[in-house]
């Protein structure tokens, strides 16, 4: 009764007018506590707290678009009924021990923080200010402590004790029929409140979780989960981050209540939230990992689309607090052997790895076929490779039954294409096992020869493998023995191991126990991947050597109607290993129109070629031009510049690699070794430097008429500045080629005129000195006689001899023997040594 007039005084007075009634309750509560002559620490501590309450509740009158609504109205009336027993407690402080006042004053700050909790969820629209100040004071007051040391030694009369002990069990009643309206109305705002609602009532139902005020059978009763999780899934849902924080502590406080959570539906709400902002990715995973517990969740979280996906990208993420969850939610996902191949896919392979380790023969089996079929990149090869995957393949190769070797051997296989795993593969003692059931004739085996083929071609790259001196002719064996992809890998397997920089005694003795014999015929295959495999290993095992003339149309016809630039590449490759001696092949080449398919064939590469085969092409067919130049053939040369060969080789040495065009400058060499004498021979067709009406023609190095098809002119195809330019490159393979081509130009009849041309070209001489620094031996020698030349004429003396004869001496002191001579030569003519001196 007492309670119901209270509540109808209360709602006769304005808020302004009960908030104001509770600050002076509030100073009076001080102020008695300042006052007070025992506990006077005690209670001047706790006044220090109820001083900061009155500002507070100042600044909450003064708001003008505060809500004047019955839930706060009841936290307030909670607040001054707390405050009414704080001043009857001091008033009455003789009436009770010295343990009993002290209980009574710390539980007092407790109720108070409590009471201040639920002002804090009950106000509406407030500043965050005027509520970070509420939650700030709320903590205080609930975290409150005070020393036992500091109550007094009074006692009191029994009676008096009762007394107070009844008066608080009212309080106690009548605070918890105020705490039970609260969850109603916590409750209703959580299912029908507007977003400001909802959020206050969130605030207040954490508050409530956190001081027990509600329990698991409320939350339950209420439908306080399935709400929360319906108002997250919403599109327009923007408190996200506290509903998972609410849902995390429900879940901690009431860990019945997670089997409440563990639904599909509020799991996959909740996986959406992985893919969000930092702080709602953390508590979202958090919470996961909470409810991972359950074998339920553990089961249904793994086939939500995207879930481990998004664990995998958390895991390795920048925040620790998310990776450490993560990685502990993955670990518990992991014991099912689909989530494990999930996080495989998203690039965890540990998972996947420990069951290979450790699973039992069918979850072996199903990893390493998954293994086999995974598109894997470089980097999550080699990651596999050392975090330990080979191992476990290699003894269920080893050591399994059929399915088990088969799907092994195929998992082996796609690890073994990254270079980083080929030693462990090889390391592993792979070999022995492998050519044995490669040359085994048990039918059951047959369905794991061609894995097994397929990673001894990959292997075969290791130069551990040469240690094996009769594998090569062991596997010559097995070519006409196998299927087609099984002869293809041993073709790929063979070619790797013989063109190893180490491999010319091994290859050498493959060519001698007539491995081309054997291989010949193999370039008539239907099989572009056999034949372009045949032509691969032929041209790595036939460095000069001639190849039987029947075969010659066949290579010739594939470089004419292949579609597969590789196989032409081969086979050009093939052809550019004949030796250049071999003037019968040269013949039967010409016949078949070689040279201008490959002018033909050359000239297209930039437009429709990838760079690696066009390089291959290139240099291939730059190789062949050296057979169609030769300077013993006159003829063979004119046909060579009739059919287009040097615009060509001009092209590559301004485009091609470093190797073709070291190629081309050889070639035109040798062009260049016959421009005099074809001067000489006016009547020959092939021939010209006779005078002509046209001035352009006017050659200044060999004092006639030039022309590029007439006399293969160097001047007049434009090659000199390009040569130059190579010199000044950084690559150094061409520098002989290239000194070699320019030395034509300085021969006895014409060595005055070369000189000046070269001079008169920009960085000309320059770079032809400068391979005196960066060259190989056999590049300096060829610098040198040039230098030798230009400097016999006095004005590049004076202009270049300043310059060189630091270098000069430098290399006659500490330079190779065989040059030492050249060197000499120079020097004398300038003068820096006397002819008589023996130090040369």
């Amino acid at each position: 009764m007492k309670k119901i007039k209270q509540v109808k005084m209360e709602s006769t007075r304005s808020f302004s007018e009960l908030v104001l009634e509770l600050v002076a309750s509030a100073d009076e509560v001080v102020s008695l506590a300042k006052d007070s002559e025992i506990d006077t620490e005690v209670l001047s501590e706790f006044a220090i707290y109820i001083e900061k309450l009155s500002p507070i509740l100042d600044t909450l009158r003064e708001d003008k678009i505060i809500m004047d609504t019955p839930s706060i109205r009841s936290a307030i009336g909670s607040l001054e009924a707390e405050l009414q027993r704080a001043r009857n407690c001091i008033v009455n402080r003789n009436s009770c021990s010295n343990d009993h006042r002290f209980d009574v004053i710390q539980q007092l700050t407790h109720d108070l923080g409590r009471s201040l909790g639920l002002l804090l969820f009950a106000t509406i629209g407030v500043s965050l200010d005027l509520k970070d100040k509420l939650g700030i004071l709320h903590k205080e007051l609930m975290n409150a402590k005070f020393d036992h040391s500091y109550c007094c030694s009074s006692s009191e009369s029994t009676r008096e004790i009762v007394e107070e002990i009844m008066n608080e069990e009212q309080i106690y009643r009548e605070k918890e029929e105020i705490m039970i309206i609260e969850r109603e109305d916590v409750a209703l705002q959580l299912k029908y409140g507007n977003d400001d609602e909802f959020k206050n009532s969130l605030l207040g139902l954490e508050i409530m979780i956190r001081d027990k005020i509600v329990d698991c059978e409320w939350i339950t009763d209420e439908g306080i989960i399935p709400i929360l999780f319906n108002r997250m899934g919403s599109s327009k849902c923007i408190d996200r981050l506290s509903i998972i924080k609410v849902l995390r502590s429900i879940a901690h406080e009431n860990p019945r209540t997670k089997e409440k959570m563990a639904d599909i539906n509020s799991l996959t709400t909740l996986v959406k939230s992985l893919a969000r902002d930092e702080m709602e990715r953390r508590e979202a995973v958090g919470l996961l990992m909470d409810l991972s517990q359950l074998s339920s969740v553990r089961r249904r979280v793994g086939r939500i689309q995207g879930c481990i996906i998004m664990l995998v990208a958390i895991l390795n993420g920048s925040d620790p607090i998310s990776s450490n969850d993560a990685g502990k939610l993955l670990a518990g996902l992991s014991c099912n052997t689909q989530n494990a191949l999930l996080m495989a896919e998203a690039g965890y392979f540990h998972p996947l790895i420990q069951h290979l380790k450790e699973g039992s023969e069918m979850s072996k089996i199903l990893m390493a076929t998954a293994l086999s079929r995974m598109v894997l990149t470089e980097k999550s090869r080699a990651s596999l490779g050392e975090d330990g995957a080979i191992q476990p393949l290699i003894i269920m190769f080893k050591t399994g039954k059929l399915e088990a070797k088969l799907s092994a051997l195929n998992a082996l296989q796609n690890l073994s294409l990254t270079t980083k795993n080929i030693s462990y593969i090889v390391d592993s003692g792979v070999l022995p096992p492998l050519l044995q059931l490669l040359f085994s004739v048990t039918s059951s085996l047959m369905s794991l020869r061609e894995p097994a083929s397929a990673i001894l071609a990959t292997i075969s790259c290791s130069d551990s493998v040469l240690e094996h001196r009769d594998l090569p002719d062991q596997l010559l064996s097995l070519v006409n023995l196998s299927s087609p992809k099984i002869k293809c890998n041993i073709l790929l397997a063979l070619n790797n191991i013989l063109s190893q920089p180490g491999a010319a005694e091994v290859t050498s003795k493959t060519t001698q126990n007539g491995a081309m014999q054997l291989l010949i015929p193999l370039i008539n295959e239907t099989d572009t991947k056999i034949r372009v495999a045949a032509l691969d290993l032929l041209f790595t095992i036939s460095n000069n050597v001639s190849i039987e003339e029947s075969y010659l149309p066949n290579i010739v016809n594939i470089i004419s109607s292949s579609s597969s630039e590789a196989e032409k590449a081969a086979a050009i490759g093939l052809l550019s290993n004949i030796p250049l001696s071999d003037k019968k092949a040269t013949d039967i080449l010409k016949g078949m129109n070689l040279l201008p398919m490959l002018v033909s064939l050359i000239g297209s590469l930039r437009s429709s070629s990838s760079t690696t085969t066009a390089q291959c092409l290139e240099e291939s067919i730059a190789s062949v031009f050296i057979r169609f130049t030769l300077p013993s053939d006159k003829k063979l040369q004119v046909y060579a510049a009739e059919m287009g060969v040097i615009p060509i080789l001009i092209k590559i040495l301004s485009h091609g690699s470093i190797k073709a065009k070291s190629r081309a400058a050889t070639s035109l060499t040798q062009l260049s070794q016959n421009t005099l004498s074809s001067k000489r021979v006016r009547n020959l067709r092939w021939g010209y430097c006779v005078p002509t009406p046209t001035a352009d023609g006017f050659c200044e190095i060999h004092s006639g008429y030039c022309s590029v098809k007439g006399n293969f002119c160097l001047v007049k195809a434009g090659a000199i500045p390009l040569l130059i330019r190579i010199l000044e490159g950084d690559e150094r393979e061409a520098d002989e080629t290239v000194l070699k081509t320019i030395a034509t130009l300085l021969q006895d009849e014409i060595w005055e005129d070369g000189s000046n041309f070269i001079a008169k070209i920009s960085s000309g001489v320059e770079a032809v000195i400068r391979v005196l620094e960066v060259g190989s031996v056999k590049a300096k020698e060829t610098a040198l006689w040039i230098l030798d030349r230009v400097l016999r004429i006095e004005e590049f003396r004076s202009k270049y001899g300043g310059s060189t004869q630091v270098l000069l001496i430098d290399l006659a002191h500490k330079g190779e023997p065989s040059l030492r001579p050249l060197v000499a030569n120079i020097l004398m003519q300038l003068e820096l040594l006397q002819d008589q001196s023996s130090y040369f």
